[in-house]
């Protein structure tokens, strides 16, 4: 039984994270919540008990924490994640800081377990919520049929940027239907209605933070050096993340044998029939814990082709921390 902390407790990833806890029956011998000084006192449920919530201090005990979760943003967590780690925690964090640190592996269970022999700072970094379902779907096709290069274009729920793009998304709705104008807070533009080709900083080379995340993660996870190109997209959708993939493959490849790897895949789930409307959606699949994947299709050019959806707060965040968590347990690292 292990002591644990969930770092970000409040927010929705946070919240997700005691949920799978729960879900899971994780050992949790005692849960500590921490969030910013302004949630310092909400209770959270957690087996029925009431929780209180620590306001999160740099001059706070941390001793006696096995394993933390984080979900509390990068600048958050350069700061507090090596002071948990030097208390003797292990660090599972959800943020961008630590991914392409050469010393924090970056794990997603069902492709690349073995790297959580390598833990050297204490920390662990869980990856970007459309990397972690593309590198799912692309991982047991890569190891039937080497992937050489794939192209992606996200379309990205606003679950993903936080409770207050949810409720912007809800008052933005309003608004429109009711034929008001509303000045966007969370997003550069409404997303009532409306598509938003960017999603975080742009970059020198014209590429967004999000679209180079998952390049970058990409490559680390798979331990490859595939060609990956991305244009993320933020769309009026509350949960679940969807992806189109192109990939091109090294060796060539029959749809019945593309279906059959993918199938005997874990964390994966098949949804491929679309003459009877057999395809995964964000709407239905809200919840649940697996990458679904449809729409599966050769191209003239010879690339396969795929539709990937997937819950961005469950598999996306949450739900793949505790499955790092249940590494190390597995393992006896903790």
């Amino acid at each position: 039984m292990y002591s644990v902390a969930v770092v970000g407790a409040t927010g929705l990833v946070g919240r997700e994270m005691i949920k799978t806890l729960e879900q899971r029956n994780f050992p949790v011998k005692e849960l500590k919540l921490f969030a910013s000084e302004r949630s310092e006192g909400e209770e959270l449920e957690f087996k029925g008990e009431k929780i209180k919530v620590k306001a999160l201090k740099e001059n706070g005990d941390f001793k006696g924490i096995d394993i933390a979760l984080f979900s509390a943003g990068s600048t958050v967590s350069g700061i507090f994640a090596p002071l948990f780690a030097k208390s003797g925690a292990i660090v599972i964090d959800n943020s961008s800081r630590w991914r392409m640190d050469p010393d924090v592996p970056l794990i997603v269970p069902e492709v690349n377990p073995h790297r959580i022999n390598d833990i050297k700072k204490g920390i662990i970094a869980n990856p970007n919520c459309s990397t972690i379902q593309l590198v799912v779907a692309l991982k047991p096709i890569h190891d039937a049929f080497y992937v050489k290069k794939v192209s992606v274009a996200t379309y990205q729920s606003v679950s993903g940027a936080g409770k207050k793009a949810v409720d912007e998304l809800t008052e933005s709705t309003v608004s429109h239907l009711e034929g008001k104008d509303m000045v966007p807070g969370v997003f550069p533009k409404k997303i009532a209605f409306n598509l938003i080709p960017r999603i975080g900083k742009v970059l020198d080379n014209g590429f967004t933070e999000e679209e180079m995340k998952m390049v970058n993660e990409t490559k680390k996870i798979m331990e490859a050096d595939i060609k990956v190109s991305v244009t993320c997209v933020r769309v009026p959708v509350y949960v679940c993340h969807s992806e189109v993939v192109y990939a091109e493959l090294q060796k060539d490849f029959a749809l019945p044998d593309v279906e059959r790897v993918l199938s005997s895949a874990k964390g994966i789930t098949l949804m491929n029939n679309t003459r009877e409307d057999i395809y995964p959606t964000p709407d239905e699949l809200s919840g649940t814990d697996d990458v679904f994947v449809g729409r599966i299709r050769k191209t003239e050019t010879g690339e396969l082709a795929m539709w990937i959806v997937a819950d961005n707060l469950r598999k996306g965040a949450a739900l793949n921390a505790v499955q790092i968590a249940e590494l190390l347990y597995q393992k006896n690292i903790i």
